[in-house]
């Protein structure tokens, strides 16, 4: 129970990563604010999994790239725990679409403003309320593998760009809060099976290539991401900040330098 007795806020909680994530926090004794944007049912399911594990949940359905909805989520998702949080992960993510040259400006500012505002507006309301109660607390963004490698085509997207904002904003954020007791980490997932990638759930080929192409021979999944996340939270990593953790079966070893 190396989280028992905490207060996690997971944005994007209602499936894949944030799921598995908020389910290993109560596992290890944690209580969870499952945020969501739209998908009631999925974090619905995910209240009911922590709350199999023994453990109280909320949900706050809001979008982490508005700034009024993101005070509504922290007042709402944390009153029920006397306003209290210990763990942050910002998880929540938007898809980039295609080439930059072939983006709109919407879907280039829409990815932007969640994949990176997003964080840097639940990282303030979150550290606001460490530091009030002097808690010793943990941030954790979930970036990706595209945080360094910016692949031709698709890869070369307003996704990769946001994650390589939020790689920098980690290392900002741990730079500046570490003498106040508060870590900041970021997670790099490779290819994890969620309903995200759904070409690879439905596509039995396709899955099989690319995971050809990992060291380890297989896709990873939500469960992989969550132990990562849970240890970054634990009392064992008090030492670790500014850093990013690959979770990729170490498929970052064989891609050539950018």
């Amino acid at each position: 129970m190396r989280l028992e007795g905490r207060v996690a806020l997971v944005t994007g909680a209602d499936s894949g990563i944030g799921q598995g994530i908020a389910e290993a926090f109560a596992r290890e004794g944690a209580d969870v604010v499952v945020n969501y944007r739209s998908d009631a049912d999925g974090a619905a399911e995910t209240a009911r999994r922590v709350e199999a594990a023994g453990r109280k949940a909320t949900t706050v359905s809001a979008d982490v790239g508005i700034p009024d909805q993101v005070e509504r989520l922290f007042a709402e998702g944390l009153a029920p725990f006397g306003d209290r949080i210990d763990i942050l992960v910002n998880n929540a993510g938007q898809g980039g679409g295609g080439p930059i040259l072939e983006t709109s400006f919407e879907q280039w500012e829409r990815t932007i403003r969640t994949n990176l505002h997003g964080p840097f507006l639940c990282a303030q309301q979150a550290v606001r309320r460490m530091l009030d109660r002097g808690t010793a607390g943990r941030i954790i963004n979930i970036t990706s593998v595209h945080e360094e490698a910016v692949m031709r085509g698709a890869g070369a997207d307003a996704y990769s760009v946001s994650k390589g904002g939020l790689r920098n904003l980690t290392r900002a954020l741990a730079l500046e809060l570490a003498p106040r007791g508060i870590t900041v980490n970021s997670v790099a997932p490779g290819m994890i099976v969620t309903p995200m990638n759904q070409q690879i759930l439905d596509d039995e080929r396709e899955r099989a290539e690319r995971a050809a192409q990992i060291p380890t021979g297989r896709a990873g999944y939500p469960a992989d991401i969550a132990a990562m996340t849970v240890f970054l939270c634990s009392d064992e990593a008090s030492y670790c900040t500014g850093s990013t953790y690959f979770v990729d079966g170490g498929w970052m070893l064989t891609y050539p330098p950018v």
